[in-house]
């Protein structure tokens, strides 16, 4: 399983909408996007898993590819650096 980057993403766009472009390319497993602790509004990216041939086919077709009249950026995720403690 591969954890896929999505960024910029057009804010009116869905989990559902954003898992049926995926799908194109192999079964998605799941679709997680990031909302805004304050405020709780979209940020306008979020993260797709998928299998490993399928993530890597959509990674190569997606990334640079127009999404709601947004150009995404696609690539693999990288791991979750640490973080402090805010106080």
């Amino acid at each position: 399983m591969k954890s896929i980057y999505v960024g910029n993403l057009p804010f009116s766009a869905t989990e559902d909408q954003t898992r049926d472009l995926f799908a194109r390319y192999g079964e998605v497993s799941s679709v997680k996007f990031i909302m805004d602790r304050e405020t709780g509004r979209f940020r306008g990216f979020g993260f797709v898993e998928m299998e490993d041939n399928a993530a890597d086919e959509a990674i190569r077709s997606l990334n640079g590819a127009d999404f709601g009249g947004r150009t995404l950026k696609v690539n693999e995720a990288k791991p979750r650096e640490e973080r402090r403690p805010r106080w």
